[in-house]
């Protein structure tokens, strides 16, 4: 089992578990596995989210890179997709993003992309920790001449606004109408200055929320993970459409204009609609995750189309549309890859995908929805220890009742219990027609494992 990787990066409380010390070994110990194929000093970018830690982490990567010989590239405040497009734009050699993604401030993480844009493999990150626990780093410092310059790039932004606008001006500028608004939230993240910047090139009106962002503000009561306010803002303005990004920028969620959530599970079956009409949906295959709510079964056998499942994580999907060549891939929470585009999720581009099915469809965006009936899902968070999150599946008690549950629901449900790749907690997802039962049986499992937990 991996030391410091999760599911998404390192996810960590920024100067205390994800010290200046650690993140310095890690630029270290990545940029040499990172790199150590290549007959020259790499160019790695470094891309951050607007937290208040996030000049600590990144001045302590920059140490780390310029120690090994590597020359760094700063793109400052910046989302994870924009850093995935430059990477393969620029050629460069590795990339890292310091964000928590979803999290509030304090926590802080570092995701490194390969010289494809694309999130390194397990495999990758357990080499990474190999070198960083083997004693060699000393042995990859550089001297002299060989040690890595760092230099400030903070107008590369402009090179993805451009990406979007050669993809969709056109588009745009002939469907879209002047009473046609849309509500943004970035999150007080990393959106806050492009989203505004790309929905301007493009010329779709639209009013902004949360992208004032002093530090400690990302994702507080704001973005995709707290709709209410963006609810509130389009109904109360009579919008037609409101999106929610995440605070680095990699996921997208909307609501519809009577303030109805949008998720990505919905967003799926919409985008594959349009794509498969486009004749740019590869293998009539949808990818999504065991998350995904059984109305994307439904829709997808009731459409013709594929429904592959991965495990919990973006990576996933990508590695399953990779292997199996597919182009459209999903996680309920947001996380939309169009692989035709950018090999990782984007907010900004799945939310333009939606707006340009829309207008082509010349639908409300609750029109688009109903295509898909969402089944009631319920998510409860059992705290465990860190190193006690995968011993429920050990004790009978537990698996016994998990067992009666399931048993209960037969056909019309399921159970689902995974730990969190990236916190300290088992997550239990129950999916039923009746919300009651459902929310009463997944509060009792997630009450046994916390309560079992501290017997372990």
């Amino acid at each position: 089992m991996r030391k410091y990787f999760g599911t998404d990066g390192i996810r960590r409380i920024a100067n205390i578990e994800l010290s200046p010390e650690l993140v310095y070994k890690v630029a270290k110990a990545g940029a040499y596995v990172l790199s150590k194929h290549t007959d020259h000093a790499p160019t790695i970018l470094i891309g951050r989210d607007t937290r208040i830690s996030g000049t600590l982490i990144e001045s302590a990567m920059v140490a780390g890179f310029l120690s090994y010989g590597a020359n760094v590239k700063l793109l400052g405040v910046i989302p994870t997709p924009a850093v995935a497009y430059l990477t393969r734009k620029l050629n460069a050699d590795a990339s890292v993003v310091i964000s928590a993604s979803h999290n509030t401030y304090e926590f802080n993480g570092i995701k490194y992309f390969s010289n494809k844009g694309m999130k390194i493999p397990d495999t990758l990150e357990e080499e990474i920790e190999e070198v960083m626990e083997s004693g060699k780093l000393e042995e990859l410092t550089a001297v002299n001449d060989k040690i890595g310059v760092s230099e400030y790039c903070l107008d590369l932004i402009d090179e993805y606004v451009y990406f979007f606008r050669k993809n969709f001006d056109d588009d745009m500028e002939k469907l879209v109408s002047d009473d046609f608004i849309v509500g943004l939230d970035t999150a007080n993240g990393a959106t806050y200055k492009v989203a505004e910047k790309v929905f301007k090139s493009l010329g779709i009106k639209y009013k902004i929320i949360n992208n004032n962002p002093n530090g400690i503000n990302i994702n507080k009561d704001c973005g995709s993970t707290h709709l209410e306010m963006l609810k509130e803002y389009v109904t109360s303005n009579k919008y037609n459409l409101g999106i929610a990004y995440d605070g680095d920028g990699d996921r997208c969620l909307a609501v519809d204009e009577n303030g109805n959530e949008i998720n990505g599970d919905i967003m799926l079956a919409i985008l594959s609609k349009y794509l498969k009409e486009e004749n740019a949906l590869k293998k009539d295959t949808v990818v999504a995750t065991v998350m995904s709510n059984l109305g994307l079964d439904i829709y997808c056998k009731n459409n013709n189309l594929n429904l592959e499942k991965t495990n919990v994580g973006d990576r996933y999907v990508l590695e399953e549309m990779l292997n199996k060549g597919y182009t459209l891939g999903g996680e309920q929470s947001g996380h939309i890859i169009f692989l035709d585009y950018n090999p990782t999720g984007d907010g900004i581009l799945t939310s333009l995908m939606l707006i340009r099915s829309m207008v082509k469809y010349n639908k409300k965006a609750s029109e688009l929805a109903s295509i898909i009936d969402i089944y009631p899902q319920v998510l409860v968070n059992a705290k465990v220890a860190l190193d006690k999150k995968y011993l429920y599946k050990e004790d009978s008690e537990i698996t016994k009742m998990i067992q009666e549950v399931e048993e209960k629901l037969k056909n019309e449900g399921r159970v689902l219990i995974r730990p969190s790749g990236t916190e300290p907690l088992v997550r239990v997802m129950l999916e039923g027609k009746n919300i009651d039962k459902i929310t009463q049986y997944a509060n009792d499992i997630a009450q046994i494992i916390e309560k079992k937990s501290n017997l372990w």
